[in-house]
């Protein structure tokens, strides 16, 4: 958490989680825009697992819903340093930036959006919500439109966003730190079963990716760890814009971006 909050001066930051390896799997784009990636960062304790059960175990997780607030707390001295946040229910984005600027005591939140439903077929609300972050002069966007559609807006509109450098896809994360969505218990999170009270919390739209999308892949760790592991296949990958230059860890915490045909 600290390597990434020390290093984070520009990029895209993602935060793979079971249901992000299984959408890799069969999407091409999303796994194009991760081989673009800056950053990708351990957000599931599952994974946690599987890294030790691999033999490559990862150093710690850093779930998107940890690390923002965390990197909001640690740039509240940093005034180079404002966030826009595009996400949320009507009014849940306000609501949450309004709680982490009092938190904070500083207006690190200057601008926040609540896309309509289905925003990002709308090639017109997308271009307006552009010219709103701009306007803004954001150096930060905090996307949390859900996986894979937030990743793929920014790869799309990053480069039509002049004053953003770091770009974070943060998931529930707004919800969360709206207060409108309860996070689960840390002990559970820390068992690595939060996927159980999140589908406790939201049945109708979790059920079906937690106990049926997500299950195969258990087996393709199972293939991995004998070698016979099907790796999605990525054609050539042209560079979206300049790779920044990040220190990489030992343990393949922080990633420095480069074409791979690895989920």
């Amino acid at each position: 958490m600290l390597e990434l909050l020390e290093q984070l001066h520009s990029g895209v930051v993602l935060t793979p989680n079971v249901d992000h390896l299984m959408k890799l799997q069969t999407d091409s784009d999303f796994l194009k825009i991760y081989a673009l990636a800056d950053y990708k960062v351990c957000d599931s304790q599952v994974l946690m697992y599987a890294s030790r059960f691999l033999g490559t175990p990862f150093k710690e997780k850093v779930s998107g819903s940890d690390f923002f607030p965390r990197f909001c707390d640690f740039h509240k001295d940093n005034d180079a340093i404002t966030v826009f946040l595009l996400g949320g229910a009507e009014g849940v984005a306000a609501k949450a930036g309004s709680k982490i600027n009092s938190k904070i005591n500083r207006d690190i939140v200057i601008g926040t959006h609540s896309p309509s439903f289905g925003f990002e077929k709308d090639e017109q609300e997308c271009l307006e919500i552009v010219e709103m972050i701009n306007q803004s002069g954001a150096t930060v966007l905090a996307v949390g439109v859900g996986a894979p559609k937030q990743e793929k807006w920014i790869y799309k509109y990053k480069h039509k966003l002049h004053h953003v450098k770091i770009f974070l896809a943060v998931g529930a994360t707004i919800d969360f730190e709206a207060g409108v969505t309860k996070r689960a218990p840390k002990w559970m999170s820390q068992m690595g079963i939060e996927w159980l009270f999140r589908i406790y919390c939201d049945p109708q739209r979790l059920w079906k990716r937690y106990l049926i999308e997500d299950l195969p892949f258990f087996w393709l760790l199972l293939q991995q760890k004998l070698g016979i592991y099907p790796q999605p296949s990525v054609e050539s990958v042209g560079r979206m814009d300049t790779p920044v230059n990040v220190k990489v860890t030992s343990n393949c915490l922080l990633l420095k971006r480069r074409v791979t045909t690895k989920a």
